[in-house]
């Protein structure tokens, strides 16, 4: 189908009901899953799906809609349908489309497709899935169940184009390989899980990879205790230090800014992290999952330093966000196709330390090594931090035993400048990857 013939016609369309600025976005989507428990297939999903959604401007007042119905009918009756709201919203002088000069033609290729996933027979998709749990279930007596194994595959084709004249294309894929035991041991029970998700079906961990590391994983959690309330250092795992990522990415983003919904609000060129901590943010990393030539409004995608040797450089922004706080948009806009732009991370990461993992639980005498954290209990606002815990303890250097049913406790501005030291085991296993990171001081609360 000739998605960018029917952008550019319904952007004609647009013009002659009077939209000041309009932009169309199409998705055409094929999507697939398939989970296995105890080695038999469990469920099987195949989807394809094609969407547009549109916005229209008329002045400070806009619209967006969207539809999966791309007929000559239903296109009519959305355009309308999108004037009509446009006309009725109210005024906003920070909305409309990205200003005409913002655009570029420079789309580089970013090897965002793999057409290897698609062309994959289904089979061979199932044996992935039972390979990943067999190994699992297989590598030791005390992995006595499992909460499955799956994999599952996503293959988007997307489209833009807009009143400035702005036209792009790119396509992309996804492949996630996952799998949950379940270990048991003296009428205990412990779960826990491994996965492996990337661009290129090549580039999955192998099937037996991801069993052993989930085996391993729930059977080093196997006699968990309690700890007593104290303060200790904590060493969150990479996992644990890419979820601690996230929140400082929303706590950072112009939408929670200029609401003054953030502790960072009002700190730009401020000292707030230790001296050894530094955050990016790259659209346009070859190959990456958070990738995109261009974001969800058309603007180029690229490098931002976000925290630079713990200064605050900069937000991440939309042009919304950023035309409120009165800077330029970072190329951060998100789009789901029947809401306005929204600002989100692309390839966040925290930038890797010299330390190796080793190195960092060695200057422990007694902490908590991070493996799991559950809830969200974050106050923006104020920075507190409290989330329930499970992890490894620590004693003179060592990983002693694993304990549950724990608290970790502080305030994100505090944590910030305590990072005490970061490792070099920087690896992208999402569009927000982080090291190995040590905690100087927070609470551990428990008995």
């Amino acid at each position: 189908m000739d998605y960018r013939g029917l952008a550019h016609d319904l952007l004609k369309q647009a013009a002659t009901k009077g939209a000041s600025g309009a932009e169309v976005i199409i998705v055409e989507d094929e999507a697939f899953s398939v989970q296995v428990r105890m080695r038999a297939v469990d469920t099987l999903k195949s989807a394809r799906e094609k969407r547009l959604g549109l916005r229209l401007c008329f002045g400070q007042r806009s619209a967006t809609t969207a539809t999966s119905d791309l007929s000559r009918d239903s296109l009519r009756r959305l355009l309308d349908d999108t004037v009509a709201m446009a006309r009725a919203a109210a005024e906003d002088p920070f909305s409309g489309l990205p200003e005409p000069e913002a655009f570029t033609a420079d789309l580089p290729d970013l090897d965002l497709w793999d057409p290897e996933p698609a062309a994959l027979p289904v089979e061979d998709r199932i044996a992935l899935a039972t390979a990943a749990e067999s190994a699992a279930l297989d590598y030791d007596p005390r992995i006595t169940n499992s909460e499955g194994a799956e994999y599952s595959h996503q293959d988007a084709r997307v489209v833009f184009a807009n009143s400035h004249g702005f036209t792009g294309e790119y396509r992309g894929s996804s492949v996630v390989l996952s799998v949950a035991p379940v270990a048991a041991d003296n009428g205990g029970m412990q779960r826990d899980g491994w996965y492996s998700f990337q661009r290129r079906l090549r580039s999955l961990e192998s099937p037996e990879a991801v069993g052993r590391t989930a085996a391993q994983r729930a059977l080093r959690r196997l006699g968990a205790r309690k700890v007593t309330t104290q303060h200790v250092p904590v060493i969150f795992d990479p996992e644990m230090a890419a979820s601690l990522l996230r929140t400082l990415c929303n706590a950072a983003s112009g939408s929670t800014i200029y609401r003054n919904a953030s502790f960072l609000t009002g700190r730009l060129g401020q000292q707030v992290a230790s001296t050894n901590f530094s955050v990016v943010d790259d659209g346009r990393m070859v190959g990456h999952l958070g990738s995109r030539p261009f974001d969800g409004e058309g603007l180029p995608t690229r490098r931002t330093v976000v925290i630079q040797d713990g200064v605050l450089t900069s937000y991440l922004l939309d042009t919304y966000t950023g035309r409120k706080l009165g800077l330029a948009s970072t190329g951060n806009a998100s789009r789901s196709l029947g809401q306005p732009p929204t600002v989100s991370p692309t390839n966040s990461h925290i930038v890797p330390g010299p330390h190796t993992p080793e190195e960092i639980i060695r200057s422990v005498d007694r902490g908590l090594y991070l493996t799991e954290m559950i809830g969200f209990g974050v106050n923006l606002v104020t920075g507190d931090y409290s989330r329930g815990a499970a992890g490894i303890w620590i004693e003179k250097g060592e990983l002693t035993y694993p304990v549950e049913e724990i608290t970790i406790a502080g305030n994100l501005k505090d944590m910030l400048r305590q990072v005490e030291m970061i490792g070099n085991d920087l690896v992208w296993r999402g569009s927000v990857a982080a090291p190995t990171l040590k905690i100087a001081r927070m609470t551990v609360a428990g008995n």
